[in-house]
């Protein structure tokens, strides 16, 4: 019978997985392949947390394929010479992956389809494996991709999704093609404490936990900073351990305002999709310029490392940083309020705290960091593009308890209630006693020197 390789990236499970269907389908044999791409690393994308989640993932997928009689092959090498190989030790006639939107990735596509067809192997690309509605699927009248959410949002609600599918019983795969050892994350060094496990057994499970707990409570409770009340799902979402189409789904089947608002967040990740994949530089390049001089020199760097090391003064900001240490992960509200703090209030290029979250974020990819840092930043999609957020009146509103700052900036416990976001205001021995500096910058200065930049004053 004919054998079928099915190229995993990132799409690592097995429920609601098109190409391993496809490539199953009338009970042909598959060579289920994943391929550890040195191009990935030389990208400076290979960071030690999504490095350890990849391995728990690929331990997850390779047990469950042997649970079907299969078992998953892993190679390591560029990855066209590499798939080419792999056809060819199986004598395949088709490779199965899922489309991906990054230039890296359409490049590397239109690569492997040129290898493989002088190979006489035919490449099958499928949409809406990574995403719920593919980039391109909807489009605003003269445009190649919608610039603003909002009416995305509209269209993209109305759009049928295919219904998810089942995994498969049985997965054959042939003898004579070998594989490397599974990685581990016992092997990497460097890994924050609190690293989430990785896996689709545990991203299914954490699934029917959010929709059965927590869900329900999301539009009224997403911002909860010490509630953290999000799902915690966007890193099996980046790899792939849970389908997009599913989450929408399920969660609509389940129903109410915080299902909707859920469902709300799922259509940002593919509306960041569908703009990078019409315009590909936006991963370095700004997406609306505003001309910024961004502050350099040796005042900046000191201001940056205060901020990744959770030393500005602003606790709120501290927390969410050490939070990203800690973690690997950051509540979504920390996100836009560290993020703001760099880029207007410390007026600091955007690109640099990207840079950052990428190499410590679990969830970490290029459409959703990058885009999400243009948002704030004011370079991107984003209507109002100049709104500062203040880190004070936002932690008073999103912690007010000091729950959350307590938790991760220790310094600060002895401090009650909402005194805990404005140490400052200590004076005398009380002061003396807190470990924890002083803000590195006033809030309105930096208001001040960010309107006097983008020319608002």
């Amino acid at each position: 019978m004919n054998v079928s390789v099915v190229l995993f990236t990132s799409d690592l499970r097995l429920h609601d997985h098109p190409p391993l269907r496809a490539a199953l389908d009338g009970g042909r044999p598959v060579v289920p392949l994943f391929v550890r791409d040195p191009a990935v690393d030389g990208a400076g994308f290979a960071v030690p947390n999504r490095l350890a989640f990849l391995a728990d993932c690929l331990r997850d997928l390779d047990t469950g394929l042997r649970e079907r009689g299969g078992r998953l092959v892993v190679r390591r090498g560029g990855l066209v010479g590499e798939v080419c190989r792999v056809a060819a030790e199986a004598d395949a006639v088709e490779v199965h992956m899922a489309a991906d939107v990054s230039r890296h990735a359409r490049r590397r596509e239109d690569r492997l389809r040129r290898a493989l067809e002088a190979d006489g192997v035919r490449l099958h690309v499928h949409d809406t494996v990574t995403v719920a509605v593919a980039p391109g699927a909807v489009l605003p009248a003269g445009s190649d991709h919608f610039a603003v959410f909002t009416p995305y949002y509209r269209h993209w609600s109305r759009q049928p999704l295919r219904d998810p599918l089942g995994a498969p019983r049985t997965v054959r795969v042939p003898d004579g093609v070998g594989s490397e050892p599974l990685p581990s994350r016992s092997e990497l060094p460097g890994l924050s404490e609190g690293l989430a496990a990785g896996g689709e057994t545990e991203g299914r499970a954490r699934l029917t936990k959010w929709l059965r707990d927590g869900v329900a409570a999301y539009e009224d409770r997403h911002d909860d900073l010490a509630g953290d009340a999000t799902s915690r799902l966007s890193p099996h979402l980046h790899f792939g351990t849970l389908s997009a189409v599913e989450l929408v789904q399920r969660a609509r089947r389940v129903g109410g305002p915080g299902a909707e608002a859920f469902v709300r967040q799922l259509a940002w990740r593919d509306f960041h999709r569908q703009v990078l994949a019409a315009r590909p530089a936006v991963s370095a390049a700004d997406y609306r310029t505003r001309h910024d001089s961004w502050r350099s020199g040796p005042q900046a760097r000191a201001d940056v490392e205060a901020w990744k090391e959770g030393r500005t003064g602003y606790p709120v900001i501290d927390a969410a940083m050490r939070q990203l240490r800690h973690e690997g992960w950051m509540h979504n509200r920390g996100r836009l309020l560290t993020a703001s703090f760099l880029t207007k209030t410390l007026y600091v290029d955007w690109r640099i705290g990207a840079r950052h979250f990428l190499d410590l974020l679990v969830d970490g990819d290029i459409a959703n960091n990058q885009l999400n840092w243009q948002w704030t930043a004011g370079t991107g999609t984003d209507t109002r593009p100049n709104r500062v957020l203040n880190p004070v009146t936002q932690a008073k509103r999103y912690d007010p308890d000091g729950t959350y700052v307590r938790r991760w900036v220790p310094e600060l416990r002895p401090l009650a209630g909402p005194s805990a976001h404005e140490p400052w205001k200590l004076r005398g021995p009380d002061r003396a006693a807190i470990d924890y500096p002083d803000p590195i910058i006033d809030l309105s200065e930096g208001l001040a020197r960010f309107k006097r930049a983008r020319g608002l004053d």
